[in-house]
């Protein structure tokens, strides 16, 4: 399989964009059988590409790590710090990272310091790849999917697009979602 196979979307740099799309991903209920779901189409769509990844989703309230993975030999150390950082900018901000990477226009010190992070800025990472799981009826981050090894905006659109697809053949009506979510706002 070649990377030509896969086809990414460029995502959105705009805010309002990004996040609507980010925030109409919503699962009606995420389970550990949900996560191996979800893992299992992100790797097998990752193979196609030529960088070594990481694919990794936890369970927001727990750090409980439900679905881990590497597509090839290469991964390194660093990776798992890639995908600890990506997470915890998550889990604090509760915005994709590909959001708040656009939010600072990739400016890692404005963004350390607007949140007073100081020290603590290198715990989070503001390049795509870390998504947030939301579930219908539930507040805030139910778990974290994190993807690590290929150019940031490709992190984040194999994420979108994979959880797009598995949405919307699991009968996830994504158009309803949106509207409903338009509604609230």
């Amino acid at each position: 399989m070649s990377a030509e196979l896969i086809t990414l979307a460029s995502p959105p740099r705009d805010l309002k964009a990004i996040q609507a799309i980010d925030s109409s991903l919503t699962f009606p209920t995420f389970t550990a059988d949900t996560a191996w779901a979800i893992g299992t189409l992100l790797r097998a769509r990752l193979l196609a590409f030529t960088n070594p990844t990481v694919v990794s989703i936890s369970l927001a309230n727990s750090n409980q790590l439900l679905f881990y993975t590497t597509t090839k030999s290469g991964t390194t150390p660093d990776n798992d710090a890639w995908v600890s950082r990506k997470r915890n900018t998550v889990l604090r901000f509760g915005n994709s990272t590909w959001f708040m990477h656009n939010k600072f226009a990739g400016d890692e010190v404005a963004f350390a310091a607007k949140y007073g992070l100081g020290q603590r800025a290198g715990e989070y990472a503001i390049h795509g790849g870390g998504f947030p799981v939301r579930v219908k009826g539930v507040e805030g981050v139910v778990a974290v999917i994190v993807v690590s090894g290929l150019k940031q905006e490709e992190d984040h659109q194999i994420v979108v697009q994979t959880v797009q697809d598995f949405l919307e053949s699991t009968g996830v009506d994504l158009a309803a979602l949106e509207a409903e979510k338009r509604k609230e706002d």
